[in-house]
């Protein structure tokens, strides 16, 4: 299976891995020009087509002074200047069937967070927009249930996303066996950020162990996925949102490069 986010950039069906990288949240306006702008160059340096992804909003925090970003109206006009200036797609978060239809105007992809999963009337909206839609895996749901999420959306431009089952309290575990199953139905993108994540952990906010997404995404690679799904920032210590399990630029490139290694090894 193969979907086309824009002419020239396609997703599964024995297209090249794709990368999906930014922030966890929109940031200031400058900022995120210059990240997107890296972004793309440290993709186009190693021939990795490309889409930027940051949340308008993140409706889901542990806290309720949480940063959540600049909203909807003031985020699409920021995504719509990146798309504009850095000439990259666009993939962002949608919380609600209304937040549908104007996120389309801009983004390429629309994404269910993997809370909402099976919000009916939510992923029926996004599939009616006619975007690519990634679904993200619920961390409480069986692999094989994501085809139902896939009849929700009403068309086959979707993709899926595996970042992590609950283990317990406060803890995420791969099953990389979610990830073949899943590939029948779906092209399967893997999340190495937020599956190192411990949601809650650091008092009240997101914790996480960055140093382990290298791991975690070279056994991805080597089980097969179609695109990576990477959180990145600059000084992720000092991030708006999900810093513990941020990628710095260098551990970027070093997943970049393993994954190519471990690809061409296939």
């Amino acid at each position: 299976m193969k979907v086309e986010v824009v002419p020239g950039l396609s997703i599964g069906g024995g297209a090249p891995l794709a990368l999906i990288a930014g922030p966890c949240v929109l940031e200031e306006r400058d900022f995120t020009l210059r990240h997107a702008e890296k972004l793309k160059a440290i993709a186009a340096e190693r021939g990795v087509p490309y889409i930027f992804k940051a949340s308008f909003d993140k409706a889901n925090r542990t806290k309720a002074d949480s940063t959540r970003g600049p909203g909807l109206d003031d985020g699409l006009e920021r995504l719509a200047e990146i798309k504009a200036k850095v000439e990259v797609p666009i993939l962002t978060d949608v919380h609600t069937a209304e937040q549908c239809a104007p996120a389309a105007e801009v983004a390429d992809v629309l994404q269910i967070p993997a809370f909402l999963c099976r919000q009916t009337d939510l992923l029926a909206a996004a599939g009616a927009t006619g975007r690519v839609v990634n679904v993200k895996k619920g961390q409480f749901l069986a692999a094989e249930d994501m085809a139902f999420a896939k009849g929700k959306v009403g068309h086959d431009r979707v993709l899926f996303t595996e970042r992590g089952t609950t283990f317990g309290y406060r803890d995420l575990v791969v099953d990389y066996r979610n990830l073949g199953i899943m590939r029948r139905t779906a092209p399967v993108v893997f999340d190495g950020t937020h599956s190192v994540q411990r949601p809650g952990a650091a008092g009240g906010k997101t914790g996480g162990d960055r140093e382990l997404v290298p791991e975690l995404v070279r056994a991805a690679i080597a089980v097969g996925v179609d695109a990576l799904f990477l959180e990145v920032h600059p000084d992720p210590d000092h991030a708006a949102s999900d810093g513990p399990n941020s990628l710095t630029y260098a551990l970027l490139e070093r997943v970049l490069d393993e994954a190519a290694r471990i690809g061409s090894a296939l």
